[in-house]
Protein backbone atom coordinates (compact mmCIF):
# COMPACT_ATOMS: atom_id res chain seq x y z
CA UNK A 1 0.00 0.00 0.00
CA UNK A 2 2.89 2.34 0.65
CA UNK A 3 4.32 1.42 -2.74
CA UNK A 4 1.13 2.28 -4.58
CA UNK A 5 0.92 5.56 -2.66
CA UNK A 6 4.51 6.20 -3.70
CA UNK A 7 3.40 5.85 -7.30
CA UNK A 8 0.78 8.53 -6.76
CA UNK A 9 -2.50 6.61 -6.43
CA UNK A 10 -5.42 8.80 -5.45
CA UNK A 11 -6.00 8.92 -1.69
CA UNK A 12 -9.64 7.87 -2.05
CA UNK A 13 -8.71 4.64 -3.85
CA UNK A 14 -5.88 3.92 -1.44
CA UNK A 15 -8.17 4.44 1.54
CA UNK A 16 -10.66 1.91 0.13
CA UNK A 17 -7.90 -0.70 -0.20
CA UNK A 18 -6.54 0.03 3.28
CA UNK A 19 -10.04 -0.28 4.73
CA UNK A 20 -10.78 -3.48 2.80
CA UNK A 21 -7.77 -5.20 4.36
CA UNK A 22 -7.86 -3.44 7.73
CA UNK A 23 -4.25 -2.64 6.92
CA UNK A 24 -3.59 0.28 9.24
CA UNK A 25 -3.15 -2.03 12.21
CA UNK A 26 -0.29 -3.78 10.39
CA UNK A 27 1.59 -0.70 9.25
CA UNK A 28 4.89 0.25 10.80
CA UNK A 29 5.32 3.75 12.26
CA UNK A 30 7.24 4.94 9.18
CA UNK A 31 4.63 3.48 6.83
CA UNK A 32 1.77 5.08 8.78
CA UNK A 33 3.53 8.46 8.72
CA UNK A 34 3.96 8.17 4.95
CA UNK A 35 0.36 7.06 4.36
CA UNK A 36 -0.98 9.96 6.42
CA UNK A 37 1.25 12.55 4.75
CA UNK A 38 -0.75 14.43 2.13
CA UNK A 39 2.39 15.87 0.53
CA UNK A 40 5.31 13.42 0.81
CA UNK A 41 8.66 14.34 -0.66
CA UNK A 42 9.72 12.90 -4.01
CA UNK A 43 12.45 10.93 -2.22
CA UNK A 44 9.93 9.41 0.21
CA UNK A 45 7.76 8.39 -2.73
CA UNK A 46 10.73 6.72 -4.41
CA UNK A 47 11.84 4.98 -1.23
CA UNK A 48 8.40 3.52 -0.52
CA UNK A 49 7.78 2.56 -4.14
CA UNK A 50 10.85 0.32 -3.87
CA UNK A 51 8.87 -1.75 -1.35
CA UNK A 52 7.18 -3.49 -4.27
CA UNK A 53 10.31 -5.62 -4.26
CA UNK A 54 9.74 -6.54 -0.61
CA UNK A 55 6.12 -7.37 -1.42
CA UNK A 56 7.30 -9.58 -4.29
CA UNK A 57 9.45 -11.62 -1.87
CA UNK A 58 6.59 -11.93 0.61
CA UNK A 59 4.19 -13.04 -2.13
CA UNK A 60 6.75 -15.64 -3.21
CA UNK A 61 7.14 -16.83 0.40
CA UNK A 62 3.35 -17.28 0.60
CA UNK A 63 3.21 -19.21 -2.67
CA UNK A 64 1.60 -16.57 -4.87
CA UNK A 65 4.67 -16.01 -7.01
CA UNK A 66 5.96 -19.27 -8.48
CA UNK A 67 9.62 -18.37 -8.79
CA UNK A 68 11.95 -15.58 -7.76
CA UNK A 69 13.89 -14.68 -10.84
CA UNK A 70 17.42 -13.29 -10.68
CA UNK A 71 17.30 -9.78 -9.23
CA UNK A 72 18.42 -8.09 -12.43
CA UNK A 73 15.13 -6.30 -13.12
CA UNK A 74 12.29 -4.86 -11.09
CA UNK A 75 9.32 -7.04 -10.21
CA UNK A 76 5.90 -7.02 -11.85
CA UNK A 77 4.28 -4.41 -9.62
CA UNK A 78 0.87 -4.65 -11.28
CA UNK A 79 0.81 -8.40 -10.76
CA UNK A 80 1.79 -7.95 -7.11
CA UNK A 81 -1.06 -5.50 -6.52
CA UNK A 82 -3.54 -7.69 -8.42
CA UNK A 83 -3.50 -10.30 -5.66
CA UNK A 84 -4.95 -7.73 -3.29
CA UNK A 85 -7.45 -6.34 -5.74
CA UNK A 86 -8.65 -9.73 -7.00
CA UNK A 87 -8.95 -11.58 -3.68
CA UNK A 88 -10.83 -10.67 -0.56
CA UNK A 89 -8.68 -10.72 2.59
CA UNK A 90 -10.07 -14.03 3.90
CA UNK A 91 -9.45 -15.79 0.57
CA UNK A 92 -5.96 -14.30 0.34
CA UNK A 93 -5.10 -15.77 3.75
CA UNK A 94 -6.81 -19.10 3.01
CA UNK A 95 -4.93 -19.57 -0.25
CA UNK A 96 -1.54 -18.63 1.19
CA UNK A 97 0.91 -21.52 1.48
CA UNK A 98 4.12 -20.69 3.31
CA UNK A 99 7.05 -22.20 1.50
CA UNK A 100 9.20 -24.82 3.14
CA UNK A 101 11.80 -23.39 5.51
CA UNK A 102 14.67 -24.83 3.47
CA UNK A 103 13.49 -22.93 0.37
CA UNK A 104 13.17 -19.71 2.39
CA UNK A 105 16.65 -20.16 3.85
CA UNK A 106 18.15 -20.99 0.45
CA UNK A 107 16.73 -17.82 -1.09
CA UNK A 108 17.75 -15.73 1.93
CA UNK A 109 21.30 -17.05 1.63
CA UNK A 110 21.37 -16.43 -2.13
CA UNK A 111 20.17 -12.84 -1.80
CA UNK A 112 22.73 -12.21 0.95
CA UNK A 113 25.45 -13.41 -1.44
CA UNK A 114 24.06 -11.28 -4.26
CA UNK A 115 24.05 -8.25 -1.97
CA UNK A 116 27.62 -8.97 -0.92
CA UNK A 117 28.68 -9.04 -4.57
CA UNK A 118 26.81 -5.82 -5.41
CA UNK A 119 28.20 -3.93 -2.41
CA UNK A 120 31.72 -5.22 -3.04
CA UNK A 121 31.55 -4.04 -6.65
CA UNK A 122 30.23 -0.62 -5.59
CA UNK A 123 33.00 -0.20 -3.01
CA UNK A 124 35.57 -1.06 -5.68
CA UNK A 125 33.99 1.36 -8.18
CA UNK A 126 32.94 -1.47 -10.48
CA UNK A 127 29.69 -2.26 -12.25
CA UNK A 128 27.29 -4.55 -10.49
CA UNK A 129 28.20 -8.15 -11.33
CA UNK A 130 26.03 -10.20 -13.68
CA UNK A 131 23.84 -7.14 -14.34
CA UNK A 132 22.27 -7.45 -10.87
CA UNK A 133 20.05 -4.50 -9.95
CA UNK A 134 21.38 -3.19 -6.64
CA UNK A 135 18.04 -1.71 -5.62
CA UNK A 136 16.17 -4.95 -6.23
CA UNK A 137 18.85 -6.92 -4.40
CA UNK A 138 18.74 -4.60 -1.39
CA UNK A 139 14.94 -4.68 -1.09
CA UNK A 140 14.87 -8.47 -1.36
CA UNK A 141 17.61 -8.71 1.26
CA UNK A 142 15.52 -6.41 3.47
CA UNK A 143 12.42 -8.59 3.10
CA UNK A 144 14.28 -11.83 3.72
CA UNK A 145 15.96 -10.42 6.82
CA UNK A 146 12.54 -9.51 8.17
CA UNK A 147 11.11 -12.92 7.27
CA UNK A 148 13.98 -14.67 9.02
CA UNK A 149 13.65 -12.47 12.10
CA UNK A 150 17.20 -11.24 11.67
CA UNK A 151 18.39 -9.69 14.95
CA UNK A 152 14.71 -9.40 16.04
CA UNK A 153 14.46 -6.06 14.25
CA UNK A 154 11.17 -4.34 13.56
CA UNK A 155 10.23 -3.64 9.92
CA UNK A 156 11.40 -0.01 9.98
CA UNK A 157 14.75 -1.00 11.49
CA UNK A 158 15.81 -3.90 9.25
CA UNK A 159 19.47 -3.80 8.30
CA UNK A 160 21.02 -5.35 5.24
CA UNK A 161 24.61 -5.59 6.35
CA UNK A 162 26.89 -7.78 4.26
Amino acid sequence: MVAIKGEGIESEILNVIIEKFGAKRFMSPAEMKFIENDDPTAQDRINFTWHYECLWVLLWALGYIKRLERPDAICEARKAVSFFLDLDPAKFIRESRLRDLTKLLDQADLIYRYDWAVVDARVKGQDSPAALDGGVVRERHYAFNWLMGCMDQEWDDIRTDT
